[in-house]
């Protein structure tokens, strides 16, 4: 009996293993069709999936938005827009070409054991466009940026404003991040690298810009110099070009009789600096070429004039012929400069008297430099000129109130050591300007090579506004904002109410006299006061 129920129970034990067995073989059977346990690939536990599942997981990680911070902003970068690629076949292959190349046995057992006694582990097989990805970046960038901004003009007001503290991002250094979080299943955030920027500050080369700007608007030439006096910073537009000499040329006349004078010019030498300078009489600045050439000959100073300029190093400075004078045949009629030999040369400068804006306004810094006892005037003229000599020929030229292009530009109470001068084609000023943010001079010239006339109202202007946006620059804290136009006309109505006044005044005298017994005078036949 005994061995009947062993026989049973062995029987029993050998049906139920072999069922047992028959069904785990049968479930075997059907897990080969999933993942080996413990399978990772690209980094995530994919065992004991089917295809389709572990393909679902990758995808859902790997092409999930990445969260790209800029600063306080967010934005969100599609794997697909910088062509994303996941090679998910290609992985799961991988995986299943691992199970396979094991032993039966040893499949079957890490199946019974529900683990898996090598862990599988596939690498991630992925790739992205890298100029898309760059061009997206350079998008989100364009949108956020605020890069720093220097100092600007504003338009239409010839002012210029502060300029601003930026931030860019930094595109280079932030691609290896965005990389990393992009071939990343968790973790998909990243800071793009964003650089600080600091407010540019003022440069002559701003103002210069906004000069050129404003020629660019003019159908001819314009020639611009302007020298900062307390640095020695120069903006130079066209300022090398050949230049008819005009009345602004007197300026040199000034500076060389008072090399010649032994002593302060008496009276008859005082007013013809004062008619040359504040009437720009002609005929006064002859008669001061006599002073120069130590004779009445105007022809010899105009030669005397030029070899002192020359001594200077204004190589492109000269007056061959002196004003309203005709050439001699014993005397040079023009000069050969490097200026007027440019083969470019548009500008028509008249052959008789020559400069450039450059040595202009290179003439007038050493006679500022001058008068604070400083400069080359003093060291190349030593004992022939003063610092007070050269302040009397800044304060005579501060008395031309006449040709108001350069006073135009600054405030009413700035004052300005000028003389200015035009022909048909050429308008002109040349100075310098004390201005509470700093004394500069200006030199400034436009002309029309290509017209027999250049109105006024064309040129002035501009000569105006350019001398404003300069004045701006050197007192940019308080800014001239009155119109040039509007205080030529309030200077026009103010002379035309003057010159009425005088003449009735002069007409009541008239009368009086004429009822006193005396002849009367028209104003007609009186001398006309400058």
């Amino acid at each position: 009996m005994l061995r009947a129920l062993q026989k049973y129970l062995t029987i029993t034990i050998l049906i139920m293993g072999g069922s047992y067995l028959a069904y785990e073989m049968f479930l075997y059977s059907r897990a080969q069709q999933l993942l080996p346990p413990k399978t990772t690939i690209a980094g995530l536990q994919v065992g004991g999936m089917s295809v389709p599942q572990a393909t679902d997981v990758l995808m859902q990680h790997y092409m999930a938005p990445i969260t790209i911070y800029y600063r306080q902003d967010q934005v969100e970068l599609d794997p697909q827009e910088i062509g994303f690629a996941l090679d998910a076949p290609a992985m799961i292959q991988a995986a299943q070409a691992q199970r396979d190349q094991q032993e039966t046995w040893r499949s079957f057992l890490e199946f019974a054991l529900k683990q898996s006694l090598d862990p599988v582990q596939i690498p991630l097989q992925a790739t992205h466009d890298r100029d898309l990805l760059l061009a997206r970046l350079q998008l989100i960038a364009s949108f956020l940026d605020k890069p720093a901004k220097g100092p600007q003009l504003l338009a239409g007001s010839a002012t210029f404003q502060y300029g601003e503290a930026g931030y860019v991002a930094d595109i280079d250094a932030s691609m290896a991040d965005v990389e990393t979080a992009l071939y990343r299943p968790q973790q998909r955030e990243v800071n793009l690298v964003v650089v600080d920027q600091a407010a540019s500050s003022f440069d002559m080369q701003l103002l210069g810009q906004n000069i050129t700007d404003q020629l660019g608007a003019f159908s001819g030439i314009g020639s611009v110099f302007i020298m900062d006096l307390g640095t020695g910073e120069e903006v130079s537009i066209n300022g090398d070009v050949a230049i008819s000499g005009l009345s602004i040329l007197k300026i040199a006349i000034f500076l060389e009789t008072y090399r010649v004078l032994d002593a302060p010019p008496n009276e008859y030498v005082q007013g013809l600096l004062y008619d040359t300078a504040v009437l720009s009489s002609n005929y006064g600045a002859n008669l001061l070429l006599h002073v120069i050439a130590g004779a009445d000959n105007t022809y010899e100073g105009a030669t005397k004039l030029t070899e002192s300029l020359r001594r200077l190093g204004l190589e492109n400075t000269f007056m061959a012929v002196p004003y309203d004078a005709t050439p001699v045949a014993s005397r040079p009629s023009t000069y050969i400069t490097p200026a007027n030999t440019d083969p470019n040369l548009i500008t028509r400068p008249d052959p008789a008297m020559q400069t450039t804006a450059e040595e202009i306004g290179t003439l007038l810094a050493m006679i500022y430099y001058c008068a604070q006892g400083k400069g080359a005037l003093l060291a190349i003229y030593p004992g022939e000129l003063t610092p007070n000599e050269c302040q009397a020929i800044l304060d005579l030229m501060v008395q031309n109130e006449e040709g108001n292009l350069i006073r135009f530009g600054v405030p009413e109470s700035v004052r300005v050591s000028h003389k200015h001068g035009w022909d048909f084609v050429t308008q002109g000023d040349a100075g310098v300007v004390f201005s509470p943010g700093g004394d500069f001079v200006i030199v400034e010239y436009v002309t029309d090579p290509n017209s027999s006339w250049l109105s006024h109202e064309i040129g002035f202007p501009l000569l105006r506004e350019i001398t404003r946006a300069t004045y701006n620059y050197f007192n940019f804290d308080t800014p001239n904002l009155e119109d040039p136009n509007i205080r030529a006309e309030r200077e026009q109505i103010a002379r035309e109410a003057a010159a009425a006044e005088a003449a009735a005044a002069a007409e009541t005298e008239a009368v009086d006299e004429a009822g006193g017994g005396g002849t009367a005078v028209s104003p007609d036949q009186s001398t006309p006061t400058p």
